[in-house]
């Protein structure tokens, strides 16, 4: 059934179904922000370096967003907190505490990865199709050639 579908129509169901992808990333991502904010991060407890929960008793603030801890300080086991997950962010409760919280992903690196696995798909995408398409341009001048050939002969 796909054989007998014009280039016009591959092409606008192609388009039609990109959108759709679009349209159900966004959507897919706007319920994950709205679902995990309230109920997944109140019971997700993280290790803290000198086992301070000030952050759990008091306000805080976020001196600092997560971010990857750096190999020495995963070797050197200087800092706790990077042994577990490998990310690090520092906060500052009311009382004037700082406190280095270990924390589940860096939103920046799971963007990044996400968009070059996006790029590189598009990218082996495009040449498989234009392969596709000069080896079908080629195919159907070796037919012509051919059949020019058989007609020039006088065979029939």
């Amino acid at each position: 059934m796909i054989e007998t579908c014009s280039k016009k129509c591959m092409l606008f169901g192609t388009v039609c179904l990109g959108i759709l992808t679009i349209v159900v990333l966004i959507l897919e991502s706007h319920l994950a922000d709205s679902m995990s904010g309230s109920y997944k991060m109140k019971n997700k407890t993280f290790p803290t370096e000198n086992n301070s929960t000030c952050w759990m008793r008091q306000k805080y603030s976020i001196v600092s967003e997560c971010h990857p801890c750096s190999d020495f300080e995963i070797r050197s086991k200087s800092i706790g907190v990077c042994i577990h997950t490998s990310f690090k962010e520092i906060l500052k409760c009311e009382s004037g505490e700082t406190v280095t919280r270990s924390c589940d992903r860096v939103a920046y690196l799971e963007e990044r990865a996400y968009w070059k696995f996006t790029i590189w798909s598009f990218a082996i995408g495009a040449a498989s199709s234009t392969a596709v398409m000069l080896r079908l341009r080629v195919l159907n001048y070796h037919a012509k050639r051919r059949a020019r050939q058989v007609l020039s002969n006088g065979a029939i």
